[in-house]
């Protein structure tokens, strides 16, 4: 890309999106609602979580878009320092997705999210993918955090990574034929795949095409889950009456689960109003773009990379305690309990607000 300044990519021409924070408040009440009615201790905590993030917003909202852009290649070297740590400690349940820091866990996967996509979003912005000379660059920036997640082992996050950069990639411009010769690509190195893959993602594997080979095993997180969405029925057991949540049948009530557990006790009903809430915020984020005018290319990938991460999150929780997807360990944002994915998502959508904000940006730099 030859030189340019700066403010042909951050200045987007948009107020603060007031539908946005809404309904960011709102799934952040029925998460708070849910965990009232199962567990009062974890709904403190999460409430302190949330307004941490809410002050989180404000900061990062408050930043100018021109820091961003500079920041953002500084924020992928940082993503990958913090993704390799958390292999230094001890592996908790197998897994080594966390720093320890005195009692608090800190899930670098999670918090790293929204510096990933903005390292993508410039990368996009500079080495258009429409070029096949850049394609391998692009190929490196995604590979290096993919596999550190996915080595973790944490299948799904990495999927949520994978998905996002995608849907940059073919906002950008990228070569649909390579989809085409990575999907041949991909049939044929599944067996390579499935070699790669942990035991108990197997067997994960094994029990969403079968629940009932292992009901007391690996099938047993699955069919908890379906009962509990099976029994809500129309409009639910009521707040507070789930069984399968409060005698603790359910495994991970709170966060993988808490679809399951919501639907429950809200039945159809209220699990329908939920997806319809994350419906509304999908569309305010992709609303601008939808006759084409695009503005500036940094904040249009920025938005299509947190797009793809919500959306992915969405689609595989949710489906996963209908018994449509795999199980596999998700949150559903801004309602599951969990303080790095709250934080990461308020600082996604805090540096959505200031990359949108009318009038900033002015200032020119060089780039490229």
């Amino acid at each position: 890309m030859g030189r340019s300044t700066f403010h042909r990519y951050t200045q987007d021409g948009h107020q603060v999106d007031w539908v946005i924070l809404v309904t960011l408040l709102l799934l952040g009440l029925v998460g708070l609602f849910v965990l009232l009615t199962t567990n009062t201790g974890l709904f403190w905590q999460q409430l302190f979580f949330l307004v941490i993030g809410a002050f989180i917003i404000w900061a990062f909202s408050s930043l100018d878009p021109i820091i961003l852009w500079w920041f953002a290649p500084y924020g992928y070297v940082l993503s990958i320092m913090l993704l390799m740590a958390s292999y230094l400690g001890d592996p908790i349940r197998g897994s080594s997705r966390w720093i320890v820091i005195g009692n608090a866990q800190l899930q670098p996967s999670e918090i790293v999210k929204p510096l990933v996509i903005l390292a993508f979003a410039r990368a996009i912005v500079t080495y258009s993918p429409r070029s096949w000379r850049w394609l391998v660059t692009h190929g490196v920036l995604f590979v290096i955090p993919f596999l550190l997640v996915f080595r973790q082992p944490d299948l799904g996050t990495s999927l949520v990574y994978a998905s996002s950069w995608l849907a940059m990639m073919v906002a950008g411009g990228f070569p649909l034929i390579l989809f085409v010769l990575g999907g041949i690509v991909g049939t044929l190195g599944f067996p390579l795949f499935w070699r790669a893959l942990a035991e108990y993602q197997k067997a994960r594997i094994y029990t969403f095409l079968n629940p009932a080979i292992d009901p007391q095993g690996a099938g047993y997180n699955a069919l908890q889950a379906m009962i509990a969405v099976g029994s809500g029925q129309w409009f639910g057991r009521g707040l507070g009456m789930g069984t399968q949540s409060h005698l603790r049948f359910l495994p991970e009530y709170h966060t993988d689960f808490i679809f399951a557990t919501l639907v429950e006790e809200l039945g159809f009903v209220g699990g329908a109003v939920l997806l319809s809430l994350y419906g509304v915020l999908l569309w305010q984020l992709i609303r601008p773009y939808i006759r084409g005018n695009i503005g500036n290319p940094f904040v249009f990938f920025y938005t299509i990379g947190l797009f793809g991460i919500l959306l992915t999150q969405v689609v595989i929780n949710a489906g996963m305690n209908m018994g449509i997807i795999p199980v596999t360990g998700i949150t559903l944002p801004f309602v599951s309990y969990g303080g790095s994915s709250i934080l990461s998502l308020c600082m996604a959508f805090g540096l959505l607000l200031a990359l949108r904000r009318k009038g900033t940006g002015e200032g020119s730099i060089a780039i490229g």
